[in-house]
């Protein structure tokens, strides 16, 4: 995996997860999600946290802080355009060719730049879809996003369900669409659809 690669996904990615954002409604934010004991609100935060300050951070190989990781970023009405920014921001940051060389410091362990990014833009498009289904929407990726995805899912499938990120997986037709096969890999039903309540 390299920039030339991943680049293209992570920059379609943050602009489909920056569109979905504006469809969220104040209302909706206290509605239920798929996710347990996740309202849209908690979705939402987890969400743009870790796709556009984490990925932000990770470029310039800075921790967040803790004062990020506490913020209710919903508080703010115009939450979906900060965050728009902030993608736009953490897109900018991994631009430069140099970020993608070396590993990033998680604390924990260390990883690949490259492995990390595909990382996030997996996050960005799978959490972006857990909020478009449960604010009435859908989220849309290319071919070429959906396999990158699908790769991840699969690669780090058993890590993510150790820590209960992931469920079992969804049965789902061998012909079924590559993004809902990655839906469906990392433990979510890709037929569902939101019922949306506002």
């Amino acid at each position: 995996m390299k920039k030339d690669d991943l680049y293209p996904y992570m920059t379609e990615c943050a602009a489909e997860a920056a569109r979905v954002a504006r469809g969220v409604t104040a209302a909706q934010l206290t509605d239920p999600t798929h996710c347990p004991d996740w309202d849209v609100r908690a979705l939402v935060n987890h969400w743009v946290l870790y796709t556009s300050h984490g990925m932000e951070h990770r470029a310039l190989r800075k921790q967040l802080p803790e004062e990020l990781t506490a913020r209710d970023f919903t508080a703010d009405p115009d939450w979906a355009e900060a965050y728009a920014a902030q993608l736009d921001r953490a897109v900018a940051a991994w631009a430069d060719p140099a970020v993608w060389e070396g590993e990033v410091d998680l604390g924990m362990a260390k990883m690949p730049a490259a492995e990390l990014a595909a990382m996030i833009i997996k996050e960005t498009a799978v959490h972006g879809w857990d909020v478009a289904v449960a604010t009435g929407q859908e989220f849309h990726v290319s071919e070429g996003a959906a396999r990158l995805v699908l790769d991840m899912v699969v690669t780090h499938g058993d890590l993510y369900r150790q820590y209960d990120g992931f469920a079992d997986p969804v049965p789902v037709p061998d012909d079924a669409p590559v993004f809902e096969r990655a839906l469906a890999s990392s433990g979510r039903d890709p037929r569902q659809r939101a019922q949306a309540t506002h």
